[in-house]
């Protein structure tokens, strides 16, 4: 079986202002075409230890990855690394090279020679094209070794990386697939998931793992085969065990996200959402309307984050207020209320709390109270988070999507 190590280049990505999705990207492309990926590595934008990065990542295994640095700047550096890692020369592309004072001419933007270097390849290197953007990828084959290179840039790296990057890899797998499968549960801690499904935990192909996301618990279920056919084949059972023990708690595969999963429930009853939040400032709504399509079941919402938007524009009782406070069941419980009738929906959720990270009207900091309404019926819960603010307000409109799906899944179609 095929080994495979990717080297994440950029200084940014050490000093944690760029975050790198690319390389989970490219970990699970390698999965799915039968390569193990047995290291990530970052580096920064040093010539010398981009090179030592390489030739380490190249005595063990059989394919190596880059991600960023084939830009025209001075810091773009991986081009020269790769050569230097696999003793070669760079290689100017005159007709490359053509092609890019073409493209620059057409758009009035003055050459500048430093932007030739994007023509330049280690001499055992092909160009991978790059449709989005100046600077091809790389593909260097030398004494049974492979180096791929890719650009940072997401709007050229993903479709690289889909195209023809996962056509190198596919030629080269070793003949066996490693598929895997997410099985996402909510509404139970990480602890209770493992105890329900502790039998299903300890083979080897296919095999399961938990994870713990806020609010959530994923499984991933993982298999190895000839083709990724086979590997469902072999993931399918497993699959239906965990559905038994954990039952409904599972409500999504893969990608799938909570909210995708509470507006198929109200598009499948036909029944309609509308949402007040306070310290989450429109977070719900926000997260229920990247669903495409989220107009059929989420009517609208509003943020009351004053009190007076409680009262003037929702008609929360000032009563209320001045007796129980913001942070509270029963201002809650009025808020969901409310937002149902003002929207004439079947549902309405509301948020309420102090999301820190200072006390606020007495009452500690992660608070946070949820009611879910259904006609005069109205249940509410409260939950005391750690943390800083984003995470309570996270957590909280996790918590008010696993709320509303438990009663949508109680109170039937």
């Amino acid at each position: 079986m095929k080994t495979a190590e990717i080297v994440s280049v950029g200084t940014e990505l050490l000093l944690g202002q760029t975050l790198d999705t690319h390389s989970a990207k490219l970990a699970k492309l390698l999965a799915d075409c039968g390569i193990v990926c047995q290291r990530r590595s970052t580096v920064g934008d040093n010539l010398a230890r981009i090179e030592a990065v390489l030739r380490e990542s190249l005595l063990r295994a059989d394919v190596v990855l880059t991600i960023g640095g084939l830009g025209p700047t001075m810091d773009d550096l991986t081009r020269d690394a790769i050569a230097l890692a696999l003793d070669e020369n760079l290689v100017l592309e005159s007709g490359f090279e053509a092609k890019l004072r073409e493209y620059f001419a057409a758009r009035g933007v003055p050459w500048v020679e430093s932007i030739s270097r994007q023509a330049q390849r280690p001499a055992s290197a092909v160009f991978i094209d790059n449709p989005n953007g100046t600077a091809p990828g790389l593909c260097c084959r030398k004494a049974g070794k492979v180096v791929i290179a890719l650009p940072g840039p997401r709007g050229e790296f993903n479709p690289m990386a889909d195209g023809p990057v996962r056509i190198i890899l596919e030629e080269l797998q070793s003949g066996t697939v490693i598929h895997s499968r997410l099985l996402r549960v909510c509404g139970m801690g990480e602890s209770q998931v493992e105890a329900k499904v502790a039998h299903l935990m300890h083979g080897d192909n296919p095999s399961v793992a938990p994870y713990a996301h806020p609010g959530e618990v994923h499984l991933r279920l993982t298999a190895r085969a000839a083709t990724r056919g086979d590997a469902d084949l072999l993931l399918n059972p497993l699959d239906q065990a965990i559905r038994e023990a954990l039952g409904a708690a599972v409500f999504a595969i893969d990608d799938a996200t909570l909210e995708a999963a509470v507006l198929q429930l109200l598009g499948e009853r036909g029944q309609t959402l509308a949402v007040a939040e306070s310290l989450t400032g429109g977070g719900l709504a926000a997260r229920l309307t990247t669903v495409p399509g989220s107009s059929k079941g989420f009517k609208g919402g509003i943020v009351s984050y004053w009190n007076d938007a409680k009262t003037d524009v929702l008609g929360v009782k000032a009563e209320t207020l001045a007796q129980f406070g913001a942070v509270s069941a029963e201002c809650a419980k009025e808020m969901a209320s409310r937002i149902r009738l003002l929207f004439a929906t079947d549902f309405g959720v509301a948020l309420t709390g102090n999301a820190g990270p200072d006390a606020l009207e007495g009452k500690p900091s992660g608070l946070v109270y949820c009611a879910v309404a259904k006609g005069d019926n109205v249940e509410v819960a409260s939950f005391q988070w750690r943390g800083g603010r984003e995470d309570v307000r996270l957590r909280s409109t996790q918590m008010a999507l696993v709320q509303l799906r438990e009663r949508l899944l109680n109170s039937g179609a």
